[in-house]
């Protein structure tokens, strides 16, 4: 084993002195990745917002989540009780009861959405300005690469025709 390298498998700490954001990305052992993308998807920080002030029943999440398939919310709260984010209690009654609630950890998680979205609402008018400006330049470049396509499409036709 190489000096430096942990012996345990997933471990996904820096084992040097600079930092490398891409190191989480290529090893096929470390699992941030893939917590990132379960815990960033649409759905599952939809269903944690939800679930941070109460227990929520199946049907009351569908029908608070515009436009979530009931076969994705099931997969979603799957997930997110797998990952320990998500706790599921089965009442025996008739027809069967099942609330979802926040665990200790999915509370912990839902305090960082609220600080990305607090940053998010703090910051939309600049993201929007950017997002205008960009849409401006991109549209000021594709119409100068088309006024400059259309000048040597001109060009090469005077040519062609012998005009020049």
């Amino acid at each position: 084993m190489e000096d430096g390298t942990s012996k345990s498998l997933g471990y996904c700490g820096d084992t040097g002195g600079d930092y490398d954001v891409l190191q989480w990305d290529t090893r096929e052992d470390c699992e941030v990745r893939q917590i990132l993308d379960r815990v960033a998807d649409k759905w599952s920080l939809l269903v944690i917002a939800l679930l941070d002030k109460r227990s929520l029943r199946f049907t009351e999440l569908r029908r608070m989540i515009e436009g979530v398939s009931q076969r994705m919310l099931t997969r979603t709260l799957r997930h997110l009780e797998r990952d320990g984010l998500v706790s599921r209690t089965v009442y025996p009654t008739v027809p069967p009861r099942v609330d979802y609630a926040l665990t200790p950890l999915g509370a912990t998680l839902h305090d960082t959405i609220r600080a990305l979205v607090t940053w998010t609402e703090g910051h939309q008018n600049e993201i929007a300005a950017a997002r205008a400006a960009y849409d401006a330049r991109t549209a000021a470049e594709q119409q100068a690469a088309a006024e400059e396509a259309a000048g040597r499409a001109a060009t090469a036709r005077e040519v062609l025709a012998g005009r020049r």
